[in-house]
């Protein structure tokens, strides 16, 4: 039955968006995504899916999806995902994770809205000491 099925919340992870740098100037075309384990334990058999869609002046708008497997990430490691074109950042771009913590399977979808990675929404990213856009 459904209602014998444990419902178990993802939490202790974040995707995060940061700005691409190299030699201490800033890409303005490319910024890089990570997802961050923030579990004192591994988690393994992860699949990211990544796409983005929305309205962009009357015309709707969907990027291909993209699918990511990582057989495992460490505990309190980041791992870089993709890059990512900022001319999405005018489209809503969701990140669908799964993964097996603790022999249950997890997911959670991140999305960052139309407008949210800009540099108004900035905050110190863990592990990478960069500034970027996260949701935990």
């Amino acid at each position: 039955m459904k209602k014998d099925i444990p419902l178990h919340k993802v939490e202790d992870m974040a995707i995060a968006i940061v700005p691409r740098e190299e030699n201490g100037i800033v890409d303005t075309e490319l910024w890089d995504t990570y997802i961050i384990n923030f579990k004192e334990g591994a988690i393994t058999n992860v699949l990211v899916n990544s796409q983005g869609y929305g309205n962009i002046n009357g015309e709707q708008m969907k990027t291909t999806t993209l699918r990511h497997f990582f057989e495992e990430i460490g505990p309190l490691q980041v791992h870089k995902i993709e890059p990512i074109q900022t001319k999405l950042f005018k489209l809503a771009n969701e990140y669908w994770i799964s993964f097996q913590y603790d022999n249950y399977m997890f997911d959670k979808k991140y999305v960052f809205v139309k407008g949210s990675i800009n540099e108004e929404n900035f905050t110190t990213i863990p592990f990478l000491n960069k500034k970027g856009v996260m949701i935990r």
